[in-house]
């Protein structure tokens, strides 16, 4: 009952409460903000998974993509210590005030512990990739 329980949650949309923690946790731990407000950006943000981690390797630099279809409407592009900075302020134990959502540890850890996306098994990696290419 509990494994089927912790699939259906890593499957859910995330909550709007949840969104604007993790955006605000993505820009403090250095990820920069790719706003999708053309075409192209829209068609690059859309071949992503969202709010699910992609590794893009090109060579020795590895970036890691994280697309946001309903809050920002936009990417976050990180480094590997960016991500682990993610990591390191998603793990820490928050404080409790009066309005943190219910559903707060349980997104978290669908974050914290799914599989990072492998950007070789994308769909349209090419168009993400000359949308994305200021930041490499």
């Amino acid at each position: 009952m509990l494994l089927g329980t912790s699939l259906l949650a890593a499957s859910e949309a995330p909550s709007k409460p949840f969104l604007d923690k993790n955006s605000f946790y993505l820009s403090s731990a250095g990820f920069r903000v790719q706003v999708a407000n053309d075409a192209a950006g829209r068609k690059a943000m859309l071949a992503l998974p969202p709010h699910r981690f992609v590794v893009h390797k090109t060579g020795n630099d590895v970036r890691y993509l994280y697309a946001e279809p309903n809050h920002c409407v936009c990417i976050f592009i990180g480094t590997p210590a960016n991500y682990q900075s993610y990591r390191d302020i998603l793990a820490r134990p928050v404080d409790q005030p009066d309005d943190v959502a219910p559903d707060y540890k349980t997104q978290a850890s669908a974050l914290l512990y799914g599989d990072v996306y492998d950007w070789n098994n994308l769909n349209q990696p090419d168009s993400v990739a000359e949308y994305l290419r200021s930041y490499y």
